[in-house]
């Protein structure tokens, strides 16, 4: 069964992660998206592998956003190209791109003169920045915009410590999701109307909802969050400790009433739960540090493993591993969760992740592993009406590979 987006066309106009990003989760719900890409290099996330020091064939990040798509190549730069990619997307349903609003109007794809060829497209623009004021055109990647500027990477820096690093593409993964939930509402809105509209989302928006609970804070009370020490969190029972073999996991005892009882059992101290030091909640703020030094050194003595089925005997303590990603990989509860998937890769499957949503009345259909630069130009060719003469033709002029 086909997902819930068969019947829809996009065409993509993307690059590196946000924008093939909206449209891989499209094409994972079922869309047809059609990839443009530029000759020579095309999409430059292609170059992924070989920054990353890799000679293998795969390029995982790119595979990871762009199966399931078709790929044309088209030279936009040529009127003849511009022509074809407007064909292209007057019979389409939506647009969707991260190419910066200056380029885009300078090659006559911004939204105005798409709107005006095809007033029921659903135009999906993703930016670093938004779409007004005097940065609207800044150049941007998630570390700059998502991370940086939008106070994450800051909000998990210690006093006098670096900033941290951000994980590959956490920005750009985010920002894609909230494109593709915004087409899905621009799609519905559509089918009531008869018109199409422009969604925007931006890398630097994203960031701060993604920080929005420390945001909303200092907004309404005035004062910032302060960042997390472990050794001496106001709240013990929702804490990181390290079991006997240095591995971590997380005590997740946000309520105070509920979680503490059980958690001062498990460690074998039942006459903690009426202790004067950590009694009551403010109790067990003043004295966080002795508490968290006791737990620390009751921990050790036991590995992870011994002390999950301790927890997990507990019918209200809550906890969770921190894993590795190779941790990851192996949890058979990842799996049973639907996060990895098989896509067809010619003759077997390749494992990949997967987007984070699934539809049970029409359950998702991988079709095939991210396309080659070009791969189905004739394809895409043929079914606007090219007869393989004029496809010859367009590929000796360079308008099309």
């Amino acid at each position: 069964m086909p997902g819930p987006m068969e019947g829809v066309r996009v065409i993509e106009l993307g690059v590196w992660v946000a924008g093939p990003a909206a449209g891989g989760i499209l094409a994972d719900w079922g869309a047809d998206v059609v990839k443009i890409e530029p000759p020579g290099v095309g999409d430059p996330a292609r170059l992924f592998s070989k920054m990353l020091g890799s000679d293998l064939p795969m390029n995982p990040p790119f595979e990871m956003d762009n199966r399931n798509k078709r790929s044309i190549v088209v030279d936009l730069r040529k009127p003849e190209g511009r022509e074809l990619a407007y064909e292209m997307i007057d019979d389409a349903d939506v647009f969707v791109t991260n190419v910066r609003p200056a380029a885009l109007r300078r090659l006559g794809f911004d939204s105005d003169t798409l709107a005006q060829r095809n007033p029921r497209l659903v135009y999906g623009m993703i930016t670093g920045y938004g779409l007004d004021g005097p940065e609207a055109d800044r150049a941007a990647y998630d570390i700059a915009a998502f991370w940086a500027r939008a106070g994450i990477a800051a909000s998990l820096t210690h006093p006098g410590g670096d900033p941290p690093f951000q994980r590959g593409g956490m920005g750009d993964h985010n920002t894609g999701l909230a494109a593709a939930g915004a087409i899905s509402a621009a799609l519905f809105r559509r089918e009531k109307t008869g018109k199409g509209q422009v969604i925007s989302t931006s890398l630097l928006r994203e960031g701060i909802y993604t920080l929005s609970f420390d945001m909303s804070i200092s907004l309404r009370f005035g004062v910032g969050v302060q960042i997390g020490d472990r050794k001496t969190m106001g709240n013990p029972a929702i804490n990181n400790y390290q079991c006997s073999e240095g591995s971590w996991f997380w005590i997740v005892g946000l309520e105070g009433e509920r979680h503490w009882p059980p958690l001062a059992r498990a460690v074998g101290h039942p006459e903690w739960i009426q202790d004067p030091r950590f009694r009551e909640p403010a109790d067990r703020f003043a004295n966080a540090a002795e508490l968290i030094g006791e737990l620390d050194a009751i921990f050790a003595t036991k590995t992870r493993d011994e002390w999950g089925a301790i927890f997990d005997a507990e019918q209200d303590l809550w906890w969770a591993p921190v894993q590795t990603v190779e941790e990851v990989l192996a949890d058979p509860q990842a799996h049973a969760a639907g996060a990895f998937i098989e896509v067809p890769d010619g003759q077997g499957t390749t494992l990949l992740p997967a987007t984070p949503v699934d539809f049970l009345g029409t359950p998702l259909e991988h079709k095939h592993m991210a396309p080659t630069q070009g791969e189905h130009s004739d394809e895409i060719l043929g079914e606007m009406g090219r007869s393989a003469e004029e496809i010859a033709a367009l590929r000796e002029k360079a308008v099309v590979a």
